[in-house]
């Protein structure tokens, strides 16, 4: 029995030091309330990386989850799914890195590799994929996900993102999720040059969708709620922007665009919009409001606006992710950005100015601040 006790013992205790300490800035209940906060990570496997943080992008929907605005939460909870850093270990097998590289991380971290959907690298429908945070990983030993607000991640290979050399760094992170989420679906609607195009919502998702959409040569329209953006509109080559509170703005609009993305992660009517597509028009939903507050499409809606058609689309695959980097970093694409501290007190100010639409237009975290 003896023997027993003291086997156990060692494996715990070797099972510690083989664990790859780390320290973030976590929530531990809905208020919002950031704290500093140390955990554990696993061991850097056969197959995996260790990443030093360096960047950390701050999502709408990081407050979603802090908030429990999407569902039951588990806490504490260190958030952040759009990651920028170094390599500083690597497995055995990996050849895919080296120390030193530079490495992304958005919103996954593992999936089962053999469904019809990682197949395809579509990775992100996959029923067993491991979301960066605020998940539980099958994968190893069920472990509690923890995010990018925080000095390291560990991963497998496949799903951390190679960043180029002269990627500007500071404003990668949040190409990893708002980046992939405005990417994907605008490519998959085949949008061409010289079509006649809509982005609804003009935040950290929104000024995505117009620089990829002003790339491809369509002419972009830009909705959204306020005066205050119509200027950044114009500058970022929209050449249209419509306050949907002005009932002016809104004259004539009907029929008139092939293809809407809608950014919206507040309640508002898709059907101003749906009917704003011409015949054969698709609008993309990749904005998610909270559960409480969600809109909605009628059915006969979609039947008097016959031949239109609404989608929705989930980031997108890893080797999307990959493709859209490489394509941003080569045209100069990026998110407009304001660096932030690694604290507690400026994670929260940041929170509540996104909740109050006072961002332009995403947050980083410089984690290499973090004491």
């Amino acid at each position: 029995m003896k023997n027993i006790l003291s086997l156990s013992f060692l494996f715990i205790v070797a099972l510690a030091f083989s664990q790859t300490k780390s320290k973030g800035f976590a929530v531990h209940s809905t208020d919002g309330k950031f704290q500093p906060y140390e955990f554990n990570r696993h061991a850097v496997g056969d197959n995996e990386i260790k990443i030093d943080i360096l960047y950390a992008g701050i999502c709408h929907s990081d407050v979603h989850h802090v908030r429990g605005d999407w569902g039951k939460e588990e806490y504490p909870m260190v958030p952040g799914h759009e990651i920028a850093g170094k390599v500083s270990a690597v497995g055995k097998n990996v050849t895919k890195f080296k120390v030193g590289d530079y490495a992304g991380v958005g919103c996954l971290v593992n999936s089962c590799g053999h469904c019809e959907y990682c197949k395809a690298g579509l990775e992100q429908y996959c029923k067993e994929a491991v979301l960066t945070y605020h998940d539980h990983d099958q994968f190893h030993n069920n472990e509690t996900t923890q995010g990018g607000y925080s000095n390291n991640i560990v991963l497998t290979e496949k799903f951390a993102i190679k960043i180029p050399k002269n990627a500007d760094l500071k404003k990668v992170a949040p190409l990893l999720c708002a980046g992939i989420t405005t990417y994907s679906p605008i490519h998959y609607a085949g949008v061409k040059k010289g079509n006649k195009v809509g982005v609804a919502g003009f935040g950290g998702l929104g000024h995505m969708a117009v620089q990829y959409l002003v790339k491809l040569g369509a002419e972009v329209t830009v909705f959204d709620i306020t005066e205050d953006k119509r200027a950044d509109a114009k500058r970022f080559g929209a050449v249209k922007y419509v306050n949907v509170n002005n009932p002016e703005d809104l004259k004539d609009l009907d029929n008139k665009l092939s293809f809407v993305i809608s950014t919206i992660p507040a309640n508002y009517d898709p059907n101003l919009y749906l009917k704003m597509l011409n015949i054969n028009g698709q609008m993309a939903i990749v904005g998610l409001p909270p559960f409480e507050k969600m809109p909605i499409i009628p059915i006969d809606k979609l039947i008097w606006q016959g031949n239109r058609k609404v989608f929705g689309s989930q980031i997108g695959g890893i080797p999307e992710t990959q493709e859209m980097l490489d394509y941003s970093v080569a045209n100069n694409i990026y998110p407009e950005v304001e660096i932030i501290p690694a604290t507690a007190n400026s994670i929260e100010n940041a929170y509540q100015k996104v909740l109050d639409g006072k961002v332009k237009f995403r947050y980083v975290i410089d984690m290499q601040t973090m004491k």
